[in-house]
């Protein structure tokens, strides 16, 4: 017997809400029955970018975001259950990431915050919601992030072998399953964040650089990207956790001199994740036998190109080859973690955020 959980996952680019149902067994077995990608309006996802990166934040505009994003949260959810012809009554719950606006773990008093009022997403679509998955983290000492190398165990560990799952979101996450059950998971730095920002202040029409197509045409900037990598969060040990907190326009354009070409600037961005990465990967305890990478940036086929020339690793495919589809990795991680939730096991792992100890993620609101 399964029960029906629905993931939701929006990450660094605020770009769309990732809503996936999910069936999961009474020994935690996981089978994908639905899938969606809901778009958010371009001024949400405006206001959110600079309620992100903004010194001084307004009450009036933090509450009415809240409101909005679980609006729209509700909107993908039930054309989510729409799509499937599932009723909103055979779900046990909605497992809502809620949307990153600030990430400090390592502040005097530390603290992540997600928007996305969990009461008015469960009466919206009248599904209970587990919710506030990274405040129990850093209230046991922890970084909060990232949550998803447990759920990458899992489902992806080979027992016997080395194994790395690489995460290509707004910021890039490495995930180390060893050959004796050991498990190592960090933020490496920026994936697309930086590369998405830059295109946006190039070209108002473009979100992304689709397939790294505008990176193509230009050439590092070898000034810039050894400016780039003095950023002191490549020289912190793990664990550790970043964001847009850190890595931002404001922190970008100080950087670039005038005479830059916007298209080699792009090419530099690209390649600081490259590097950054492939760094961190070839110092994993034992060189992995294989390496699979997930999430957004599995569709820029430079940005890969360039990863996988500066691995020790010669064997590399997508987390499509073990059966899951690189898009959905995340937000069926937040419904493996809901799941975790509703059973009363920890959904948390110490070696990989700093946590004191292993402790039960979220919080629950009931739709009536």
């Amino acid at each position: 017997m399964s029960e029906r959980y629905i993931g939701l996952m929006s990450g660094t680019s605020m770009d769309a809400i990732d809503a996936v149902l999910v069936a999961i067994t009474a020994d935690g077995k996981l089978k994908l029955d639905a899938s969606h990608s809901y778009t958010l309006p371009s001024e949400l996802r405006a206001r959110l970018l600079t309620l992100s990166i903004s010194d001084h934040w307004n009450a009036d505009e933090l509450a009415e975001l809240d409101v909005l994003f679980a609006e729209h949260s509700a909107a993908a959810v039930n054309k989510l259950l729409s799509e499937a012809k599932i009723p909103a009554k055979s779900v046990t719950a909605i497992a809502s990431h809620g949307q990153t606006v600030r990430h400090k773990p390592s502040h005097s008093a530390p603290y992540t915050l997600q928007l996305g009022d969990p009461s008015r997403l469960a009466f919206k679509t009248q599904v209970n919601v587990i919710h506030d998955f990274r405040r129990k983290d850093v209230a046991a000492g922890g970084q909060g992030a990232p949550l998803v190398p447990a759920f990458h165990q899992h489902v992806f560990a080979q027992p016997g072998k080395s194994v790395a799952i690489v995460n290509l979101g707004g910021i890039a996450n490495i995930t180390w399953l060893g050959p004796e059950q050991q498990l190592l998971g960090f933020d490496t730095g920026p994936a697309n964040t930086l590369m998405d920002q830059w295109i946006q202040h190039c070209d108002a029409n473009k979100s992304y650089d689709e397939s790294g197509h505008f990176a193509r045409q230009g050439k590092v900037i070898d000034e810039l990207l050894e400016a780039l990598l003095k950023h002191p969060f490549y020289s912190r040990t793990a664990p550790k956790s970043t964001g847009r907190e850190e890595f931002n326009l404001s922190y970008l354009k100080p950087l670039i001199k005038a005479n830059y070409p916007p298209e080699n600037v792009q090419r530099t961005l690209l390649v600081l994740t490259a590097e950054t990465l492939s760094n961190e990967l070839n110092k994993l305890p034992t060189k992995p036998e294989q390496v699979y990478f997930c999430g957004g940036g599995t569709k820029n086929e430079l940005l890969l190109t360039e990863i996988t020339q500066r691995l020790e690793t010669k064997k590399y495919d997508t987390t499509l080859a073990l059966g899951v589809d690189p898009q959905w990795v995340e937000a069926m991680a937040f419904a493996w973690l809901g799941w975790c939730y509703e059973h009363k096991k920890p959904g948390n792992h110490p070696a990989v955020t700093g946590a004191a100890a292993p402790v039960v993620l979220g919080s629950k609101t009931l739709f009536y």
